[in-house]
């Protein structure tokens, strides 16, 4: 079992920064792909950004590219999203997801990830 924290989430406006926090809990950190998403109300959860074991490969979805940037420090537990140049669109949950796998591999789907944390709001303004 692991249990994932996230923080950071806030008020901004568009073109302002946020960096979130993912604290991790419980099983060997290390071993997880860990995964961000994002949930607006009404619509799906979608991708945001993945990072594997080492941290040496990340993956973001299209929308986010030159934007978001997600990072892990292992000894620390956490992983990161710094999110730069924010616009409205960008509002929703954001979720921390753990992928419990023996490959080293980024997946898109939420189906893929095993944990799950409660999210937090970030919410751009015009």
């Amino acid at each position: 079992q692991v249990q994932l924290v996230e923080s950071g989430g806030g008020l901004v406006q568009a073109g302002g920064s946020l960096r979130l926090s993912c604290a991790a809990s419980g099983r060997t950190f290390s071993r997880y792909v860990m995964g961000w998403f994002r949930q607006a109300p009404g619509k799906e959860r979608e991708f945001v950004a993945g990072i594997s074991w080492s941290g040496g490969n990340t993956r973001y979805a299209d929308y986010v590219k030159g934007r978001f940037t997600i990072s892990r420090d292992n000894a620390k537990n956490t992983v990161y999203l710094r999110m730069n140049s924010l616009k409205p669109e960008d509002t929703a949950v954001y979720y921390c997801a753990a992928d419990h796998t023996f490959q080293d591999l980024i997946r898109l789907s939420t189906t893929a990830y095993d944990y799950w944390g409660q999210g937090t709001q970030v919410t751009v303004s015009s």
